[in-house]
């Protein structure tokens, strides 16, 4: 099936997102790996059958030379949208974006990568001392290991909020199994990225209250998933990661 290449809903890196009528087309340039886009289409379509509100994959493609991810499109406005559009209504959204996280570590989907895996294949790549690498994956490996499906990359910009209020989760490119502690750590981490260190903080509150965590769990996992995240994105975000590296108190 040929691709109609409409509106460019978002540029990514290596990627680029477009909507075609009912559907939403992700198109990777030729550097990425044939093994990646499969193993993306095949994440999505794991956590699909965990019953979640995702967008339904509907085919895999190849066109131009380009790997292409093609989804139902799911009309509405993301949650980062209505945060800004009505900041009144944050503490509201914030906690809305806790409840949608929590139902995502409620589900199991066995055959999703482990996060203990990933986190130590990224940390031996990462740009780090080798003492610094080998305490992170001892404490990595003293961790307790869950299986609860952890998305990645969950942020206000991957929700989107249905007209009648219905929310769906976009993206599950870096889905794993694991402990949800380390998902929530992440979550922080991109808020900080993004400067809003106001929102990091009370997001954290809000989960830590409403999934009974103690606060201080969470944080042993910041250098840890921040290490395993430096690994990506571009020079002055790495720096910032790695700053993470040594910060969090974790005895």
């Amino acid at each position: 099936m040929d691709i109609q290449y409409g509106k460019i809903i978002a540029v990514r890196t290596s990627k680029i997102i477009y909507r075609d009528g009912d559907r939403v087309v992700k198109v990777f340039d030729e550097s990425y790996s044939k093994s990646d886009v499969l193993n993306e289409a095949l994440n999505q379509a794991r956590v699909e059958e965990t019953g979640l509100n995702i967008p339904s994959i509907l085919e895999v493609t190849k066109q131009d030379g380009k790997w292409a991810i093609i989804s139902e499109y799911v009309e509405g406005k993301t949650l980062q949208q209505l945060m800004t559009e009505n900041p009144e209504k944050k503490d509201e959204y914030l906690n809305l974006f806790v409840d949608l996280q929590m139902s995502v570590h409620a589900k199991r989907s066995p055959l999703l990568s482990r996060l203990k895996d990933k986190m130590n294949r990224k940390i031996g790549e990462a740009n780090l001392d080798p003492t610094v690498r080998y305490d992170l994956n001892t404490r990595l490996e003293g961790l307790p290991k869950h299986n609860k499906v952890c998305h990645g990359d969950f942020n206000p910009s991957n929700i989107i909020i249905k007209e009648d209020g219905t929310a769906y989760i976009l993206d599950w490119s870096h889905a794993t199994q694991g402990n949800a502690s380390a998902d929530v750590a992440r979550t922080y981490l991109i808020f900080w990225l993004n400067g809003d260190t106001e929102s990091a903080e009370k997001y954290l509150e809000i989960f830590c209250k409403k999934s009974n965590t103690e606060k201080q769990y969470v944080l042993k996992w910041l250098p840890i998933v921040a290490a395993s995240q430096s690994v990506k994105g571009n020079p002055k975000e790495r720096e910032f990661l790695l700053s993470w590296v040594n910060v969090a108190d974790y005895e």
